[in-house]
């Protein structure tokens, strides 16, 4: 690594406070540090790494301090808990770093930061160091063991458990513990006259192999692209240009399985940061409109530029909050998404703060789910489709408000995919449902239902 390797730690330090003590976002606290830290690309990365492993494995990391310590991780002041899992992340899970770099620079860390509590850091390391494979050790034979070493509250083992069985939780866990795939979007709008969608995709693959990059081609998505090794992607000219978006394989099928028609009316219910409604306005062409809602001003402005970026003049972004009723709206639309905020948990490879949630928070977002999905009924003219959409793979946010909601409106059913079920495999179903283990993708739940 090169650089001022302190510096680096020291950056990290920084982040995993601000997210542990302040309660920010990873992703925000990542953007904020790195973008104001003089750091070259391979810091960055060191950076990166170590604090998503971190949040990543932070009951494990836990696990394995307290085998050695008197004093156990939740008495520990911030700045030693923090060093601690720093050095014991590098001790474990980073081959490139030496086991005397990850001791020494832990130590000479908490001196610019607790002088005192050096010699404690210092044994508890060694003591790592010297005992690593017994250290590591824990059997994976039951839901304590299950939710310590994938790090998760116990609580959402237990649901897992209880919906997949155990051996499928397992590999739920172990498939959400992978680093996620990185995936484009080719903007349509971007087409030439008489060029197909085809040809654009095929030219921006070979540009950006031409780049050094690995980059592949989505059987059955002809937007998708995968790609690995693209770094800075807001400052690459294919992104800044509109041609390209970032967006997982999941989110995309939401848009496909709308399918909206040219010249359409959709509402987006619960927008923000935007991917899903840029994506139906490329699939309309830049025709129809798109109405973008969300409760909060900063996610509008954030929209309504992504738009611009992209070209899209059939989008707009507004306020509107999707629990309470717009009597401007009802009966006006052709299609509406619910992509209704949820626990998030097929997500958790982007997001592993989500690991930490208490049952607390998520215990009323079933009803939260349902309300946005009435409201949502009254907005579409007849003949209209519903999309309900989530980021989890917990059934009573996904199928059983799906259920609940059907059996109260009669003008509802389940309306069958179109072309994009063979994509899946899928023959008739009218619901989407990705496992993290059974697809290279993000866990998502999509449903369309049609007005009778």
């Amino acid at each position: 690594m090169k650089g001022d390797n302190m510096s680096a730690r020291y950056i990290a330090y920084k982040i995993l406070f601000d997210i542990e003590v302040n309660g920010n976002y990873s992703n925000m606290a990542l953007n904020k540090f790195l973008n104001e830290a003089d750091l070259d690309d391979q810091d960055k990365g060191f950076v990166t790494e170590l604090v998503y492993g971190i949040l990543e494995r932070k009951r494990y990391l836990d696990y394995m301090i307290n085998k050695v310590s008197k004093i156990k991780v939740r008495k520990m002041q911030h700045s030693v808990k923090l060093v601690l899992r720093m050095g014991t992340y590098q001790l474990v899970h980073m081959d490139g770093v030496a086991d005397y770099a990850a001791i020494n620079e832990s130590v000479n860390l908490i001196k610019k930061l607790d002088k005192r509590s050096a010699s404690f850091v210092n044994a508890v390391l060694r003591n790592i160091s010297r005992s690593l494979d017994d250290i590591k050790s824990i059997r994976l034979n039951t839901v304590d063991n299950l939710a310590i070493y994938y790090s998760y509250e116990k609580w959402i083992v237990e649901g897992l458990v209880k919906e997949y069985g155990f051996e499928r939780t397992e590999a739920i866990l172990s498939a959400l513990s992978q680093k996620p795939s990185i995936y484009l979007r080719v903007n349509r709008t971007k087409l030439r006259p008489g060029q197909s969608m085809d040809d654009l995709v095929g030219k921006i693959v070979e540009d950006l192999r031409g780049q050094g990059l690995e980059t592949s081609r989505i059987d059955g998505i002809e937007e998708a692209i995968k790609v690995k090794g693209l770094k800075s992607i807001d400052k690459h000219p294919l992104f800044r240009e509109g041609y390209v978006s970032v967006q997982d394989l999941s989110s995309m099928l939401v848009a496909r399985i709308m399918d909206p028609k040219r010249e359409s009316r959709v509402l987006d219910l619960c927008a923000a940061p935007g991917g899903k409604s840029t994506h139906i306005g490329e699939l309309m062409e830049n025709t129809g409109q798109v109405i973008s809602q969300d409760i909060f001003d900063h996610k509008i402005k954030l929209m309504n530029t992504y738009a611009r970026r992209l070209g899209l003049k059939n989008m707009e972004a507004r306020l509107g909050d999707a629990l309470v009723l717009n009597e401007g709206y009802i009966g006006k639309f052709d299609y509406v998404l619910c992509d209704v905020p949820c626990s998030g948990m097929g997500i958790v490879r982007r997001k592993p703060e989500i690991k930490y949630k208490k049952e607390e928070e998520v215990l009323d977002l079933p009803d939260l789910q349902y309300q946005i999905l009435e409201n949502a009924s009254a907005y579409l003219r007849e003949g209209g489709q519903i999309i309900y959409s989530t980021c989890t793979i917990f059934r009573q946010e996904n199928m059983d408000v799906v259920d609940k909601f059907l059996a109260n409106h009669k003008d509802f059913s389940l309306d069958k995919l179109g072309s994009i079920k063979e994509f899946l495999g899928l023959c008739d179903e009218a619901i989407v449902k990705i496992l993290p283990d059974q697809y290279e993708m993000d866990g998502f739940f999509i449903c369309r239902m049609k007005k009778i």
